[in-house]
């Protein structure tokens, strides 16, 4: 059955990208953006800086290698990469939910997940798919005590992005004793390939890893604050080759310093690290989600495609009524934003979405602390974690 949802869901995208015109394919995404980076002369991170970590630079630089520098096929290589891994990620979800909900549950939750993401461009048009992948392969071999696999797939969803993180303050508050073994392997095997790009070019890797702290605020409420009425996009390519431009602030200056509300949120996350208690896998999953949630608020950028790193706790975590409803909110919430309104030109759309979506992740953080703090008895039926 698990095969066949990963068959049906790829065999839909495959309809989808084939019937769709190519200016449907790109669907307001980055495909072309990464084409574009990976004909840069050279190597990422030893000739330019990206604003990414090392995985997926280097893996489209092979990918329009492979290709001979066709954009074309680049762009459909990359769109059936993006959407294998989404395929896998809603496999991987079904055995979590598996675990978790009685098989009428599991499967009107499932359908939920793939109605919903099926047609959603963010699951082709940006490489977050992969990321995602990897964020519920560790869970996966986490359940089933496979420690040091699970410690890997951490360290290969951090090289594509940084949110796979996320899951090692839920371990160690479930079983430190297991995730020493984890941390130490993610840690180290993170290590190793930033450790080869700054031995290839000190200048280029320090510019990749410290570009996105030079962004300033972008479609948060901090930005709206700020007066940033902006995306997340740097500059021209050519800025690229000079190391410098990663490194000079974009937008208007924080009226909020980042520090004090990473102060501010931090101290909610280890309030709630300290009051989660005999986890089960529903909590942990509960707990996981809210980590994400505060740091989404706490962020001061947010980009659209994020919405695929919430979407699998709300439906692995929340009772049935909630999760129908604060997961189909978020996806109305993030199209709106992008692309309905901004792709238009209209910027005034920031001070509805904005607000709305984070008004929805508020709800949803409440929501995913109350089962992950929940009594023992009170949380939902779920195998210990």
């Amino acid at each position: 059955m698990r095969g066949q949802v990963f068959a049906a869901f790829l065999l839909v995208r495959l309809l989808l990208l084939f019937t769709l015109p190519w200016e449907g394919v790109l669907a307001y995404g980055d495909l072309l953006h990464y084409y574009n980076v990976a004909a840069l002369p050279g190597w990422p991170l030893r000739d330019y800086w990206v604003e990414y970590p090392p995985l997926w630079p280097w893996l489209a630089e092979l990918l329009y290698r492979m290709v001979q520098g066709n954009r074309v096929a680049f762009v459909y290589a990359a769109a059936l990469l993006f959407s294998a891994a989404q395929a896998g990620a809603a496999v991987l979800l079904w055995e979590a939910l598996d675990a978790l909900w009685p098989q009428p549950e599991r499967n009107r939750r499932i359908l939920l997940f793939v109605a919903l993401t099926e047609p959603l461009f963010y699951t082709w048009a940006y490489f977050d798919p992969l990321p995602l992948f990897f964020w519920l392969a560790a869970w996966h071999a986490w359940r089933q005590g496979r420690d040091g696999l699970a410690g890997l797939w951490v360290a290969v969803g951090t090289l594509l992005k940084w949110f796979p993180l996320l899951l090692l303050p839920a371990w160690w508050r479930v079983a430190p004793q297991r995730a020493w073994r984890s941390t130490g392997i993610a840690l180290a095997l993170l290590v190793l390939p930033w450790a080869a790009a700054f031995r290839l070019s000190p200048t280029m890797a320090r510019a990749s890893l410290l570009s996105q702290t030079q962004k300033g605020s972008w479609e948060t409420v901090w930005a709206l604050m700020d007066g940033n009425l902006r995306t997340g996009l740097f500059g021209p390519l050519r800025e690229r080759f000079d190391p410098q431009a990663a490194l000079q602030k974009q937008g208007k200056p924080a009226r909020v310093p980042p520090w004090a509300t990473l102060v501010a949120f931090g101290a909610l996350g280890l309030v709630a690290w300290a009051r989660f208690s005999a986890p089960s896998e529903a909590r942990t999953a509960g707990f996981v989600g809210l980590t994400w949630v505060l740091f989404a608020l706490w962020s001061p950028g947010y980009s659209v495609q994020w919405l695929l790193y919430v979407l699998p706790w709300l439906l692995l975590a929340l009772p049935w009524p909630q999760a129908r409803v604060l997961a189909p909110g978020l996806v109305v919430a993030h199209v709106l934003e992008w692309p309905i309104l901004l792709s238009r030109g209209l910027w005034w759309g920031l001070w509805l979405t904005v607000p709305l979506r984070t008004l929805l992740l508020v709800l949803a953080g409440i929501r995913l602390a109350q089962v992950a703090l929940a009594s023992h008895h009170a949380a939902p039926t779920g195998g210990e974690a």
